[in-house]
C-alpha cells in the first residue's frame, strides 16, 4: 500500500474532467492510501452520485480555499473559470506536502512535480503559446511561468496519459512527448429500449456552458422541425455557477420552445433513463478534447453526432454520416438518419469503467515500481 495524492484543480464544473477524477481516486483507494488535492466549493461525496461513484477519500485544499473557489465562480461570466490558476495554487500548496506521499496522480493535466507522478491530460493547461493555432493571452505566460514545466520540460519520472489521440498530439506538439491513450470512464446505459418503443427525440448532454453550444444544438432541432420533422429535444446537464449567465440564455431559449425540455442537475437514474429511451444524441462543440456526453449517446445504443474535429472522431470512429462541419451539415445528416431509420452500429461496451480503473491501477503500479514504492508500505 503507498500513499498517494490526487490532485485536481476543482470540482465545481461538474464535468467529465471531474468524473474521471473521483473514478481515479474510487479506483485506487482499494489498495493504497488516497488523499484528494482540490479547490472546489463541491464536496467528492456530493458530486459522487451524478456519476455513480462511491468516493470516501480524505480532501486536502489550500487555506481559504473555499473563499478562492466562491470568488472565481463569482467572477467566471467575466474571466472564465481560470482553471489554470487554481492549478496554480494547488500545485504550490501540494509541494510543501509532498514528502508524504509515494505517488502524486494528476486528473487535472500536467504538472512540473517533485515526486514520480502519473498525469492524466484532458488538455494541456499551460505553454499554450507553443500551439501554432492558439492565442492564449497573457494569463497563460503567467500560469505557465508560475506552475508550467519549465522550458517545456516535463519530468521524466512523469506517466502521461492523455483521454483521446487528438489530446495526446496537443501534448506531442507543446513537450515534445506523446501520453499514452486512456479513454475516460463511461458504462453502457442498463436495459435501454428497444430501438422501436424509443423516442425520435434529440438528447443534448453536458455541462450548460458557453464552449458546449447548447444554443446551437437547440437551433438544430428548430431547423429539423423548420423541415417538417416532428421532433423534440431534452438539454439535459450540470449548471454550475461559473456559467449561470449562459444557464439563463439557455433557460430563456427552452421557456420559448414548447418542444425543448430542460433538465439541470439530474439524478443520474433520470439521465439513464432519457439516454435510454431517445434514438438521437447531439453534441455541438467543436474541438471536444474526448466527448463523454458523446460517449454516453454510443454507450446508450443512441445514434450520436458531433463535430468533425477534436477527440470526438475517435468516439465515432471517424464516420462521415455522424461528423459534421457546420449547423447546416448537422441538420442535414440528423434529417438522414430519421428519414432511412438509420440505427446504432458502435459498441456500447467500449469505454467502460472497468477498463479504466485496471488501467489506472496498473499505471500507477508501474510508476511506484519504478520509483521503489517509497517507505508508505
Amino acid at each position: 500500500m503507498a500513499a498517494v495524492a490526487v490532485l485536481h484543480n476543482t470540482l465545481d464544473l461538474r464535468g467529465g474532467a471531474d468524473a474521471v477524477c473521483l473514478q481515479v481516486c474510487a479506483a485506487l483507494d482499494v489498495a493504497h492510501d488516497v488523499t484528494l488535492y482540490t479547490i472546489s466549493d463541491t464536496d467528492p461525496a456530493t458530486l459522487g452520485p451524478r456519476f455513480d461513484v462511491d468516493v470516501d477519500v480524505p480532501v486536502r485544499s489550500p487555506p481559504g480555499s473555499g473563499a478562492v473557489a466562491g470568488l472565481l465562480s463569482a467572477a467566471a461570466p467575466r474571466v472564465g473559470p481560470q482553471l489554470p490558476l487554481r492549478s496554480a495554487l494547488l500545485e504550490r500548496f501540494f509541494r510543501r506536502e509532498a514528502d508524504g506521499y509515494d505517488l502524486a496522480v494528476s486528473t487535472a493535466n500536467e504538472f512540473a512535480l517533485p515526486l514520480p507522478s502519473v498525469q492524466y491530460v484532458h488538455y494541456p493547461q499551460f505553454h499554450l503559446a507553443a500551439l501554432e493555432d492558439d492565442a492564449p493571452g497573457r494569463p497563460d505566460r503567467l500560469w505557465s511561468r508560475l506552475a508550467g514545466p519549465g522550458d517545456r520540460c516535463l519530468p521524466a519520472d512523469a506517466r502521461l496519459l492523455a483521454n483521446s489521440a487528438w489530446t495526446a498530439s496537443v501534448v506531442e506538439e507543446i513537450y515534445g512527448r506523446r501520453p499514452e491513450v486512456v479513454y475516460p470512464p463511461v458504462d453502457p446505459v442498463p436495459e435501454p429500449s428497444p430501438w422501436a418503443a424509443r423516442e425520435p427525440g434529440v438528447v443534448v448532454l453536458g455541462r450548460l456552458a458557453p464552449d458546449k453550444r447548447v444554443l446551437d444544438a437547440i437551433e438544430v432541432v428548430d431547423r429539423l422541425r423548420a423541415r417538417g420533422h416532428d421532433v423534440h429535444a431534452h438539454v439535459v446537464g450540470s449548471a454550475p455557477a461559473a456559467y449561470r449567465t449562459y444557464v439563463r440564455r439557455v433557460e430563456r431559449a427552452a421557456a420559448r420552445r414548447a418542444y425543448v425540455h430542460l433538465g439541470r442537475d439530474l439524478p443520474r437514474a433520470r439521465i439513464e433513463a432519457l439516454l435510454g429511451s431517445h434514438r438521437y444524441g447531439l453534441n455541438a462543440k467543436p474541438e471536444e478534447h474526448f466527448g463523454m456526453a458523446l460517449a454516453e449517446f454510443v454507450a446508450a445504443g443512441m445514434v450520436a453526432f458531433a463535430p468533425d474535429d477534436g477527440g470526438q472522431r475517435e468516439v465515432l470512429a471517424g464516420r462521415d454520416d455522424r461528423l459534421f462541419d457546420s449547423l447546416d451539415e448537422a441538420v442535414d445528416l440528423v434529417e438522414a438518419a430519421i428519414e432511412t431509420d438509420a440505427r446504432p452500429v458502435l459498441r456500447r461496451d467500449r469505454f467502460g469503467r472497468d477498463r479504466f480503473r485496471d488501467a489506472i491501477r496498473d499505471r500507477v503500479d508501474r510508476a511506484l515500481g519504478d520509483a521503489g514504492e517509497g517507505a508508505h508500505r
